[in-house]
């Protein structure tokens, strides 16, 4: 497995350290501040397992004022810092350093305000995507991204990665849903990007900020839109001989301009591991599944699932099952949303975030099936189908080294394959550390140098999450 090169700690801060613990117990109470090593182990992977490495320390501010004073503290002493939010992560973006310190959003947990009348909700970082809906479904609204991980993925992380979700293909990701941020820079300096309104003058920095990997700033407060729950919602499950079928039959539903509520895929490894966990009712006797849902009136759902039905008979579907109920709606999403943690109870796996245009789906299908098993290794494929952004699950056993390189080969194979049909790198998880030497792949040198001196103007040190995103040789500055 290719090692990852981070920077040498500097000697002088790791001898500094307990004067920066000493600093930071001096703007937070001792139970914000966490510097014993054992404290400190939880922090020193995320959701990318493979790598670890122990923060210099790790401190929960509550407010933009502590953490505007934490960030202030760093910048004078020159202290690397990587934002956390809950360390849902896939791609290694809050793997820290050991001469960082950590700040987490965690203890910044508030609703600030809600606006039903004009539909946003303002929040701390540290709030969960599903506390987020939570906080208004009451009143018939909702949050429409919805990762995976949103039972515990921060709001603030997912401005960081721009996460998208199941729904995504009618909502949007993150930055379609953010109206506004207060971020705070690395001088301590507190800025407000945006706010309860739709388009604000000037450059349009709140979609540079999105998706910013926490490189120019940490978010503190994210004033977000909420939308009104629709009038109903039915997904039926499309069963498929082959995988290439399903993608034909995906294409032309985008083709067609039906754009459902979300419209997912898994291969059959995906579904027989998916199944076991959940119990959803998936059909074992096919190679591919869609999970297709419609939302809206009765007459409008049935509308739209004649037209998707038509289609998939076109495209040789085998099994077509829509819910009749709500708890089969729940056991359907349950399914799919527990995927990642389902696989991971039959094997170690390194999951991959392309994204690629619809209409090459059958063919890269086809590819990734091939270009695993030219290394000898098993993948489950269960993705967003309808943006088109993949999520293969390359299954490998971790502790067998061989195989844990062939899986990272194989996984960097996938993603050239998917920049190579007019795709990119990354869709929602982020670039982190997983594919910082794969956007040469993407990008020449003239695109990465005009990326990083737009970062460097908010961290011309590069103290901001360093040693993420962008190769490690060749960095400008501002």
């Amino acid at each position: 497995m290719t090692a990852i090169a981070f920077p040498r700690p500097d000697q002088s801060i790791m001898a500094r350290r307990e004067r920066i613990v000493e600093g930071l117990l001096s703007i937070l109470p001792p139970d914000c501040v966490v510097s014993s090593e054992d404290e400190r182990r939880p922090y020193e992977t995320d959701a990318f397992t493979a790598y670890r490495n122990l923060p210099l320390v790790v401190a929960l501010p509550r407010t933009t004022e502590e953490v505007s004073a934490v960030l202030r503290f760093c910048s004078e002493a020159g202290v690397p810092v990587v934002p956390r939010g809950a360390g849902t992560s896939l791609a290694g973006g809050a793997i820290p350093q050991e001469d960082a310190v950590v700040i987490g959003v965690a203890k910044m947990s508030k609703v600030l305000e809600i606006d039903y009348e004009n539909r946003f909700v303002r929040v701390q970082a540290g709030v969960t995507n599903l506390a987020v809906t939570g906080a208004v479904e009451h009143e018939g609204f909702f949050y429409a991204p919805d990762p995976s991980s949103q039972l515990a993925c921060t709001i603030g992380g997912n401005v960081g990665m721009n996460s998208g979700g199941a729904h995504c293909l009618k909502y949007g990701v993150t930055t379609n849903n953010l109206l506004g941020v207060r971020m705070v820079l690395l001088d301590g300096t507190v800025i407000d990007v945006g706010g309860a309104h739709y388009d604000s003058p000037g450059l349009d920095l709140l979609g540079l900020i999105c998706g910013s990997e926490g490189q120019l700033g940490i978010v503190t407060e994210v004033t977000a839109r909420i939308l009104r729950q629709a009038e109903g919602a039915r997904p039926v499950l499309f069963g498929f001989e082959t995988s290439e079928a399903a993608g034909e039959a995906v294409a032309a539903i985008i083709a067609a301009g039906i754009i459902p509520v979300a419209m997912e895929y898994m291969d059959k490894q995906a579904i027989e591991i998916c199944e076991a966990f959940a119990h959803a009712g998936y059909p074992l006797d096919v190679a591919a599944l869609l999970i297709i849902e419609v939302e809206g009136s009765e007459t409008e759902m049935a509308a739209t699932l004649a037209r998707i039905v038509e289609i998939a008979n076109a495209n040789g579907v085998k099994t077509v099952k829509e819910s009749k109920s709500a708890m089969e709606t729940a056991a359907i999403w349950k399914g799919r949303k527990s995927a990642f943690g389902a696989t991971g109870r039959i094997a170690d796996y390194i999951c991959m975030d392309g994204t690629i245009p619809t209409g090459q789906l059958p063919y890269v299908l086809r590819r990734i099936e091939e270009i695993v098993k030219s290394y000898g290794l098993r993948v489950a494929n269960v993705f967003h189908a309808g943006d088109g952004n993949l999520h293969p699950l390359v299954l490998y056993n971790v502790n067998d080294p061989h195989e844990a390189e062939k899986a990272e080969d194989a996984g960097n194979d996938i993603l050239k394959l998917c920049v190579e049909v007019g795709g990119c790198l990354t869709g929602e998880h982020g670039v982190g550390i997983e594919k910082r030497d794969l956007m040469t792949v993407q990008f020449n040198r003239i695109d990465l140098e005009q990326q990083m001196r737009v970062r460097g103007v908010f961290d011309p040190r590069w103290l901001l999450n360093p040693a993420k995103v962008f190769p490690l040789e060749g960095r400008v500055t501002a």
